[in-house]
């Protein structure tokens, strides 16, 4: 029987990167020492939802789950997450599909699982970027990414083909 009043953290998503809200990203961009050298891009993750690779974001789960669960209740989450993401279909003109790879868009679990993969890449490659300083700013909406960089450290084609390269899904 679970013990009344415990509460336990099962999953902890830091939204480091992630846009909450245009407020505060304007917030944010009001705090950084922009200067001459200091260019801003953005970019689209082409096809988000369906180049999601599922098995290894399920892993990915596993490892933050870990954290804050035992190895019995972080098993059941994972077999519930691999439950509901093969229920992966969706309906349009009045045809069902089910695609290949990935999660359909306007899934009630997509979102989330994009975050999980999502900053699982950031944690891996954009932080470097950061400590380097060759970037400034880094952050994402969905699938939509906004860079501040150093023109002394990089370039639009070299951080553009480095996000590029930063999954075989890419």
């Amino acid at each position: 029987m679970a013990e009344i009043g415990k509460m336990e953290q099962h999953i902890v998503l830091d939204n480091h990167y992630t846009i909450v809200n245009s407020s505060t990203l304007a917030q944010d961009l009001t705090k950084l020492n922009i200067n001459k050298k200091h260019r801003l891009i953005t970019l689209d993750i082409k096809d988000l939802y369906v180049n999601i690779p599922i098995t290894e974001t399920i892993d990915i789960a596993r490892t933050q789950l870990l954290i804050y669960n035992d190895p019995e209740i972080t098993t059941k989450i994972c077999r519930l997450l691999e439950t509901i993401l093969q229920q992966n279909y969706f309906i349009f003109q009045e045809q069902i599909y089910q695609p290949d790879k990935g999660k359909v868009m306007g899934s009630p679990i997509s979102d989330t699982i994009a975050e999980i993969f999502l900053q699982h890449l950031e944690h891996i490659h954009i932080r470097l970027l950061i400590f380097s300083k060759q970037i400034l700013f880094y952050a994402h909406y969905v699938d939509n990414i906004l860079i501040i960089y150093d023109t002394q450290s990089t370039n639009q084609d070299n951080l553009t083909q480095y996000t590029n390269s930063m999954h075989t899904n890419s």
